[in-house]
């Protein structure tokens, strides 16, 4: 044992020196490119004067009456890996925390033990009043109560839950060391880390925190060190989301979601699939052609579409979505349902539903939130200003920078979910392609995706990698572009777009011919393999 403990120390120290050069003095950060790893000829622009930390002993630890941000990992590998982290989280937030922000969602290999299952790994920002020894306390008391008890060390066990950082404090007691002794040689434990902190380095409790790692580079280069972006979707680490009984790793391939309008006024099929008969056959049609997920709306969204109340949608809806649970090809398939209204979405999910895709984001229905935090399954927000009826107007067209913007309001309504209780690991983000823009704002869109994403990673790491939802379909700008007055003349359109959408970042494409389009996003995920080759 003995041995084993100063075999640890040199791979720490050793490690140590190799991530970060040695010890360097602390500095201010601004932004860095986290898309790729930093060169060794790559600095942190700009310096200051070091932090100053508070330093704690064992005699100096008591409570603070002042609220202290934290970052807390957890890790599971026993059991149902996500049922224990939802568990967690509400016990946490029981016990005197209050969950601010989530990281996304990553299945690891195991360390160290190797003869285990997978983990689950993830990690959540918060603040709270307790000292730290009392935070610990309380953890491990969570611990307990959802079944951990004694085992091999770095072996299986039902939930982990270690304190990362605590506010501004570095912390060495017998019982507790803050920051975590042994981030430096984690990937599992960086890359969630990474995810609660913002490219930009506005925030001064990040820059403590980045300070904090000893390395002059911060957390940031930390995790690049280890191989950042470019090891993730290996098998060594997976981004995934938990949607159906199954961890989905979006990153392997674009998803096609069919649409199967129930309304008599949509824009495209508007009164075709009304009837149940109708729309059992088209969801056939739809699965028969290769849709992963079939997304019903028993609403109308369209440009001044006059707004049903939830038991008129709850009265079109419900028949379809029994008759489409009992489908045998639905086996394997996922279910969403497009609705603002949080007594809709609790029906639907109580009836199979697996998805809710909300085109308000929240703001038509603010339950819709709460309910969906509840539900436990994924939630898409989508990017519109005012509602259908206002939606088109003129001060909501109104952008000086399309993409920035959206991202801007989009992470808004981003946050809003997550304070509601929803984590970052169930949400999918939609910019809204048709609602509050015009054509040529559409296609700025489509294009800067990319941009989009890197714009929120300036507030938030783990909000840039959450899937993107695009849904193009048949929609007017396009018919502007082509000439083509017809909704359903626009396929091959669309087409264009999904694929423009894909190369640029979209994960799930939302169209009415499945057909086309899962042709199309074959073709464009081929190129993208090729290119990150």
């Amino acid at each position: 044992m003995l041995r084993a403990k100063d075999t640890f120390r040199k791979m720490y120290s050793a490690a140590k020196g190799y991530y970060c050069g040695g010890l360097a003095a602390p500095n201010a950060f601004q932004a860095l490119d986290l898309r790729h790893p930093l060169s060794s000829s790559r600095k942190p622009p700009g310096h200051a004067n070091p932090f100053r930390f508070r330093s704690y002993t064992q005699c100096a630890l008591v409570g603070d009456s002042a609220d202290q941000e934290i970052v807390i990992a957890l890790g599971s590998n026993v059991g149902d890996r996500v049922s224990t982290f939802d568990r967690a989280l509400r016990l946490m937030r029981s016990s005197g925390i209050k969950i601010t922000r989530h990281a996304c969602l990553y299945e690891t290999a195991p360390a160290y033990v190797t003869d285990q299952p997978r983990f689950l790994n993830s990690a959540v920002r918060g603040t709270t009043k307790l000292g730290p020894h009392e935070l610990l306390k309380r953890l491990k008391e969570i611990e307990k109560d959802i079944g951990r008890t004694a085992g091999i060390r770095y072996g299986p066990r039902p939930i982990d839950l270690d304190i990362l950082l605590y506010g501004d404090s570095r912390i060495s007691t017998e019982t507790l060391i803050v920051p975590h002794e042994r981030i430096h040689e984690r990937p599992f434990v960086l890359a969630p880390l990474v995810d609660l902190l913002g490219s930009s380095a506005d925030d001064s409790m990040e820059k403590s925190w980045h300070s904090l790692s000893m390395c002059s580079g911060g957390f940031f280069d930390l995790w690049n060190k280890l191989g950042g972006e470019s090891i993730v979707g290996t098998e060594g680490i997976k981004r995934v989301m938990y949607v159906g009984n199954t961890l989905l790793d979006w990153r392997e391939r674009t998803l096609v979601m069919g649409v199967l309008n129930l309304t008599p006024d949509s824009f495209s099929d508007g009164g075709k699939f009304q009837e149940v008969e109708a729309a059992i056959s088209q969801a056939r049609l739809l699965l028969s052609e290769g849709a992963d997920i079939i997304d019903i709306g028993a609403q109308s969204t369209r440009p001044f579409a006059r707004r049903l109340s939830a038991e008129e949608e709850l009265e079109r809806l419900v028949p379809v979505l029994d008759a489409i649970m009992k489908l045998p090809e639905m086996e394997g398939k996922l279910l969403s349902v497009d609705t603002f209204y949080g007594q809709v979405a609790a029906e639907a999910v109580k009836r199979g539903a697996t998805m809710i895709n909300d085109v308000s984001g929240g703001q038509l229905d603010p339950d819709i939130l709460q309910v969906v935090a509840e539900l436990g399954v994924p939630y898409v927000t989508m990017h519109m200003r005012g509602d259908p009826s206002t939606m088109q107007n003129e001060q909501n067209l109104r952008y000086d920078d399309v993409c920035k913007e959206v991202a801007s309001e989009l992470y808004a309504r981003l946050r809003a979910a997550e304070l509601s209780g929803i984590p970052l690991w169930r949400i999918v983000l939609d910019p809204g392609i048709g609602f509050s823009k015009k054509s040529t704002q559409n296609i700025e869109v489509i294009a800067g995706l990319e941009s989009i994403r890197e714009e929120m990673g300036k507030m938030s790491l783990g909000a840039s990698h959450v899937p993107i939802l695009l849904g193009p379909s048949r929609k007017s700008f396009l018919g502007q572009i082509c000439n083509r007055a017809d909704p359903v003349e626009r396929d091959a359109a669309t087409a264009s777009a999904v694929t423009i959408a894909i190369l640029n970042g979209a994960n799930i494409v939302r169209v009415h011919n499945v057909r086309y389009n899962v042709d199309a996003a074959k073709v464009s995920d081929a190129s993208l393999k090729y290119r990150r080759k």
